[in-house]
């Protein structure tokens, strides 16, 4: 069955990703939201699944007009029961709508680190075949707590709260799964000054060296979640 996913984007090096790539490679539908475009929301009935892409500000900058305007819409499409997927901002949006705290993490997490399983997550359909552990791409400074009603999927040793499922239809990831090679030095070319020594920050040089040989296996559990999602068995 075609689906005609939406998705919004806050900056311009922070596009979909490897999701564009599973869209077209299923035969489903793609149409967008530029914020930093100007470009005006779709309407309700206009996709099937709204996909919510990170982006370098914070969920409650009062200099963004249209943040507000973006969470009334957020909240109106999983009151309607839609399929929503939130990557980093995006998931930080959902639990905001969904009633839970957003806030400054203790540290920031920039690179390759590991994520686990919860022991809900190890259990979930969803998550059939995914490791129970696996490094994947971060860049995050904030962090969420856990929606009341959804199952907390994973975590890490830096960030507790890295992805949850609601109603079994509404996905957050605080991680990127969706990074492609394009993306990674995108985001490296563009965010490059909180690249600071910290413990949980890697180098540029760490970044980039490790892309290659982590981001097949990163979008091949991504596509099996989308799957999944999508009711393809």
């Amino acid at each position: 069955m075609s689906l005609r996913i939406h998705y919004f984007q806050h900056v311009p090096f922070e596009g979909p990703g490897y999701i564009e790539q599973w869209a077209l490679n299923n035969g489903h539908k793609l149409s967008s939201t530029h914020f930093y475009k100007g470009d005006k929301l779709p309407g309700i009935d206009d996709f099937d699944w709204l996909v919510i892409m990170g982006g370098s500000m914070n969920i409650f900058d009062k200099n963004l007009l249209w943040l507000n305007e973006e969470k009334e819409f957020l909240k109106k499409t999983i009151d309607a029961g839609k399929s929503v997927v939130g990557v980093c901002l995006g998931a930080q949006l959902i639990a905001h709508v969904l009633g839970a705290d957003v806030y400054a993490n203790d540290e920031k997490e920039i690179g390759w680190w590991p994520v686990k399983l919860t022991k809900e997550g190890k259990k979930h359909p969803l998550l059939t075949g995914i490791p129970d552990e696996f490094s994947t791409f971060h860049w995050h400074g904030d962090t969420f707590d856990t929606p009341e009603g959804a199952v907390h999927l994973m975590s890490s040793d830096v960030c507790r709260n890295q992805a949850f499922l609601y109603k079994e239809k509404v996905l957050a990831l605080q991680f990127h799964f969706e990074t492609t090679k394009y993306s990674v030095k995108e985001i490296v070319a563009n965010c490059r000054d909180e690249l600071v020594k910290a413990p949980h920050i890697q180098t540029e040089e760490q970044i980039l060296s490790q892309a290659d040989y982590l981001i097949p296996d990163n979008n091949k559990h991504l596509e099996m979640i989308l799957d999944r999602l999508a009711g393809k068995k």
